[in-house]
This record gives C-alpha cells, sequence and structure tokens, in this order.
C-alpha cells in the first residue's frame, strides 16, 4: 500500500517539485475516498482544502432554482478540485459532488498557504502550476460555451 507521499508524487501539479518544496506539500496532505454522491465540499462551507483526484470522477455543480443540479465542470484523474483555497474569504463558490467512487490526495490548504508565506519560492512556484490548470479550465469553458451557443472559439 502507497503512503501519501508516494501518491502526492504521482500527481502532475507536485510531480517534479524538487525534494525540498515536495516535503513542505507533503506535509500538508491526506488520502481520502469519497462514495459516489459524496459532496467533497459544498457551497458557502470554508475553502480549507483542495484535492488532487487519484482515480474517479468528480462533478463541479452549482443548484439551480427548484434544485435541480446545473453541472458546470467535471474533474478526472490528475485533475484540481477546488481553487477557491487561494483567495478571500476561502469559501466555496460551487458544489464538488463523487460522481462515482473517487480517490484524491487532499492538500489542507491553511496548512499550505503557511508554508508558502515562509516560503515565498513554493508560492511562487505553486501559484504558476495552479495558474496554469486555471487557464486550462477557463479555456474548456470557453469552448464548451462556444458549442453550446454557436459562437466561435477563437473570438
Amino acid at each position: 500500500m502507497k503512503d501519501v507521499t508516494q501518491l502526492l508524487a504521482e500527481q502532475p501539479l507536485f510531480s517534479d517539485l524538487g525534494n525540498d518544496m515536495f516535503a513542505l506539500v507533503a506535509g500538508c496532505a491526506h488520502n481520502e475516498h469519497f462514495g459516489a454522491d459524496d459532496y467533497l465540499f459544498r457551497i458557502g462551507d470554508p475553502a480549507d482544502r483542495f484535492y488532487l483526484v487519484r482515480r474517479g470522477l468528480v462533478a463541479l455543480e452549482l443548484v439551480r432554482t427548484g434544485g435541480s443540479r446545473l453541472i458546470v465542470d467535471t474533474v478526472s484523474n490528475g485533475g484540481i478540485v477546488g481553487l477557491s483555497w487561494l483567495v478571500p474569504p476561502y469559501r466555496w463558490n460551487l458544489d464538488a459532488r463523487a460522481v462515482e467512487a473517487t480517490s484524491a490526495v487532499s492538500i489542507d490548504a491553511g496548512c499550505l498557504r503557511r508554508k508558502c508565506e515562509d516560503e515565498p519560492r513554493i508560492g511562487y512556484v505553486l501559484l504558476q502550476r495552479v495558474s496554469s490548470a486555471l487557464y486550462q479550465r477557463m479555456q474548456a469553458a470557453r469552448v464548451r460555451m462556444a458549442d453550446v451557443y454557436g459562437v466561435p472559439s477563437d473570438e
């Protein structure tokens, strides 16, 4: 059985960090499992951690008037779930629900923010990596919107 350090090393976001940076991040990591329809977090709750999906599928959702769910995006193996931990007031602005049994490495956001403040170099590296993931997610949303609304994706 792999320990959380080995699981974290397999995640694209952290796979090639130097040993010193990796050790700082690993100290904030935990292995978690969610059953189908379990919530990783709910809108408005404190954004006190984020998740790196190892196996499974997570839906990022909004609840419509009347209670139906609107899936905004899905995240699967190697993807990041939860970006609100980066920006005050550190509250979730979406629900995250496991669509199927899901395993993830969770990172304690407060722990990681403190380490980034103490060691700005790691904060900069992580900000670059998370920003890249955010940019890719926004580009994918733009393409989906173009498909739905018939707008060319290069505008």
